[in-house]
């Protein structure tokens, strides 16, 4: 038996035994054993955000707030951690500044979307982030209303006001329970294992080498919740601090395995804009808050959003079994659908991106059934060099278009050594057939979408060379 799973609930210590079910969600936690019924179930995948609550944790001596989803969040990952429900908000009888706001604006309707809300703005004012319109939508686009009453709810974000207090006593409490040792876990045979360190994930995979490795959750917890998986063995890299780097190289950037992409964020969209933009995009943030850059590519999904526009830029890979690693290109990781190029026992350690060389003409687009927190129907990332008018190389490559991310081969060809010009770009669009025969699902058809990865290139011509600037400015003088 190991030691008991030790948070802070609401402010005050709190512990679940070491016998505590591995995949108990936070949410069936909170609502069955609790009866802390505010947090509500709306989905059970992530998807709408009636589930938020906010979830701290202390590093580098500073408390730092983020708002995720209980219902994908399993219990042993609140392990050295504080969590906020909306029941724990106020004091005495007395609305909590938030509350306060939502009520002055009217900003709760049927009310089963609320707590969410509320706790997301709560997260956003306790790490005291910015409340101007654009940010609050990006801090609520996790959270969906069926009663379309947005506009209170962003009124409240903008009227609940800046963070009170410097987190001293939610501080103390968490340096007090702060772990020094991995969490271990077992119950009814399946056991859940959290090392603190590469060196000891490392260890524990290469004895436990058909565990699944656990890192935001954001795809495992759907297994639990929606495909009612039992996973014998878990190992979680959340609690290696060395595994949440982002360190500069000089030429690159090195993301390490346990890096959630809000983490991530900055380093990416200082590469370029174009990475910021796919991040800001790429899910709610309550997802970003717990999904990692690595862990998107270690599930080796189609559909991931990063791998294209990664491959496109000339990512690598950096693998580790023991004290073994190995490096590959990241397109080479991809082998079918499903199947990756990981022995049982190894792991990815981190994935190091080159920065775009100035000059290179750099694209990444995603198309999706819904602008905000959708799967990609197809998406793109293109990196093309010139030398003068003529391309001298290109890296093109698709998601949604494969049973992998796939680089587009014969398309690439089409353009080397070319002009980068119109009629180069429609003769290597005409080839992506070769590269590609896509699949008709529920988000589109194959047609649309071997269509839209021709136009998401023609488009990326265009700007490139400044056509669709020069035509969207005659929209406007002639309009």
């Amino acid at each position: 038996m190991g030691r008991p799973i030790r948070f802070v609930l609401n402010g005050a210590a709190h512990e679940l035994p070491a016998d505590t079910d591995p995949t108990l969600t936070v949410l069936n936690w909170l609502r069955y054993h609790r009866r802390l019924t505010g947090t509500k179930e709306g989905c059970a995948e992530g998807d709408c955000g009636a589930c938020t609550v906010v979830v701290s944790d202390l590093a580098d001596g500073v408390v730092r707030h983020r708002a995720v989803n209980a219902c994908i969040l399993f219990a042993p990952m609140l392990d050295g951690r504080a969590i906020t429900t909306v029941e724990g908000l106020g004091r005495e009888g007395a609305l909590s500044p938030v509350q306060q706001a939502m009520v002055d604006t009217h900003a709760s309707q049927c009310g089963f979307c609320t707590p969410g809300f509320v706790m997301s703005l709560e997260a956003l004012r306790r790490a005291g982030g910015p409340t101007d319109a654009d940010s609050l939508k990006d801090a609520l686009a996790g959270n969906l209303c069926r009663c379309t009453g947005y506009g209170p709810i962003l009124a409240a974000g903008q009227a609940m006001g800046a963070t009170e207090g410097d987190d001293g006593a939610l501080r103390a409490a968490l340096a007090a329970i702060r772990p020094t040792e991995m969490l271990t876990l077992e119950h009814e045979g399946r056991r859940f294992f959290a090392p603190r360190s590469a060196d000891e994930l490392a260890g524990v995979l290469e004895a436990n080498p058909g565990a699944t490795v656990l890192a935001g959750g954001t795809d495992v917890g759907l297994w639990v919740t929606k495909q009612h998986r039992v996973l014998e063995t878990i190992v979680s890299l959340n609690d290696c601090a060395d595994l949440k780097a982002v360190d500069d190289l000089g030429g690159a950037i090195r993301i390490g395995a346990g890096t959630r992409y809000a983490d991530a964020h900055p380093a990416l969209a200082a590469l370029h804009p174009e990475f910021g933009e796919l991040l800001r995009r790429l899910g709610g943030l309550q997802v970003r808050n717990l999904g990692t850059v690595c862990g998107n590519i270690a599930n080796g999904s189609p559909i991931g959003d990063m791998p294209p526009a990664l491959i496109a830029a000339g990512a690598t890979l950096v693998l580790r079994k023991g004290s073994a690693r190995r490096e590959l290109p990241l397109e080479t990781f991809f082998l079918a659908y499903g199947k990756q190029d990981r022995a049982p026992g190894e792991f990815v350690e981190a994935v190091i991106v080159p920065k775009p060389a100035a000059g290179r003409i750099f694209k990444i687009a995603k198309l999706s059934k819904r602008f905000d927190q959708d799967i990609s129907a197809v998406c793109l990332g293109l990196s093309v060099g010139l030398d003068g008018d003529r391309v001298t190389d290109a890296r093109i490559a698709f998601g949604g278009m494969a049973a992998t991310p796939k680089r587009a081969a014969a398309c690439e060809a089409a353009l080397i050594g070319q002009p980068w010009t119109a009629e180069t770009v429609e003769t290597a669009v005409a080839r992506l057939g070769e590269d590609f025969a896509p699949i008709t699902d529920m988000r589109a058809s194959a047609d649309y979408r071997l269509e839209a990865a021709k136009n998401l290139i023609r488009r990326a011509f265009r700007e490139s060379t400044g056509a669709e600037r020069l035509r969207d400015l005659a929209a406007v003088t002639h309009g």
